[in-house]
C-alpha cells in the first residue's frame, strides 16, 4: 500500500506537476478534499491571511497545531505544516519536540522549515533520521524577511544565486523530501530543479519547478488590494461575496427574506 508521501513522489517521478495550496480551516479543507489538488500546506501565512498581522512572526506553535487539526478534519490527503518562527531555531531538542507535536497532535504528514544554515541542516538531519518528513524553503523566507530587506526577489546577483543553489544541494543531502522556492529568478529555479533529485515547489519562481503553491485566498481573489506579480487570481470571490452580502442585506430590509419557502408551518 502506497504511503501518502509516496503518492507525492510518484507525481514527481512521472513528470506530473504538483499542485499545492494553503488551507487554514475546516470549511475550505472540506472543499479541497473534493478537488483534484495534490497537497495542502497549513502555512504560517495564516498570521497574515487569518489573523491580519503584517508578517508571519507572531504565529505560535499552538496556532499551527490548532489550524492543522481543523484542516485535517476536512482534508484526508497530504498535509504539510509550517514550523513557526522560533519553534525550531533555538535548539535541536525543541525543534524535534515541536515537529513531533505537529505530527502527533495535529495529524500532519510532514513539516516545513525555512533556511539552510549549519544549524538548520543538522536539524533536518535529526528530524529525518527519526522519521519526520521535512520540506525545505529557500529564496524569500518570510520568517527572515527583515534581514532580507523585505518581501522582494532573492538570488538576483551572482553571489546570492550561488548561495541559494548551494543551500538547495545541502538541504537535499540533509534529507528534505522537497523544497519550496519562493520569489527567485526563473532561471535559478530551473537550475535548482534540474540538479536536484527531489521535487521543487515554486511560488514566484517561474515555470520550471516541479509544482506550484499559492495561498488559497489569494488564488480565489478574496483580496482586491493584493496583486503581486507571481499571483494569478482564478476567480473573484471578493466581488461574489460582497454581492451576496449586499443582496442579503437588501432582502432583509425590504422584507423579501425570509420568504414563504423559508418558514416553518
Amino acid at each position: 500500500m502506497q504511503t501518502i508521501i509516496q503518492k507525492f513522489f510518484n507525481l514527481y517521478e512521472s513528470n506530473q506537476k504538483i499542485s499545492v495550496v494553503t488551507c487554514y480551516d475546516y470549511s475550505f479543507a472540506r472543499i479541497l478534499d473534493l478537488s483534484n489538488i495534490d497537497c495542502v500546506l497549513v502555512g504560517d501565512s495564516l498570521g497574515m491571511v487569518i489573523q491580519g498581522e503584517s508578517s508571519t512572526l507572531s504565529v505560535s506553535l499552538e496556532d499551527m497545531i490548532y489550524h492543522t487539526k481543523i484542516v485535517r478534519r476536512g482534508y484526508k490527503g497530504f498535509i504539510i505544516t509550517d514550523l513557526p518562527f522560533l519553534s525550531y531555531q533555538t535548539s535541536f531538542e525543541k525543534g524535534i519536540e515541536n515537529a513531533g507535536r505537529i505530527l502527533k497532535e495535529a495529524n500532519a504528514d510532514a513539516v516545513k522549515l525555512e533556511g539552510a544554515d549549519e544549524f538548520i541542516l543538522k536539524q533536518v538531519e535529526r528530524l529525518s533520521k527519526i522519521g519526520v518528513p521535512v520540506m525545505g524553503h529557500l529564496g524569500l523566507t518570510p520568517q527572515s524577511f527583515q534581514i532580507l530587506g523585505g518581501y522582494k526577489v532573492q538570488g538576483k546577483d551572482l553571489e546570492s544565486r550561488k548561495k541559494i543553489l548551494e543551500d538547495a544541494k545541502n538541504l537535499q543531502a540533509a534529507g528534505v523530501f522537497s523544497i519550496v522556492l519562493e520569489m527567485i529568478p526563473e532561471t535559478l529555479a530551473k537550475e535548482i530543479t534540474e540538479f536536484l533529485k527531489i521535487p521543487t515547489i515554486g511560488i514566484g519562481a517561474g515555470r520550471y519547478t516541479s509544482g506550484q503553491v499559492l495561498v488559497l485566498q489569494d488564488l480565489l481573489g478574496m483580496n482586491s488590494s493584493f496583486n503581486p506579480k507571481f499571483l494569478k487570481k482564478f476567480t473573484n470571490l471578493e466581488e461574489s461575496i460582497l454581492s451576496a452580502l449586499n443582496t442579503y442585506n437588501s432582502e432583509v430590509k425590504n422584507n423579501l427574506f425570509p420568504s414563504q419557502e423559508n418558514v416553518f408551518e
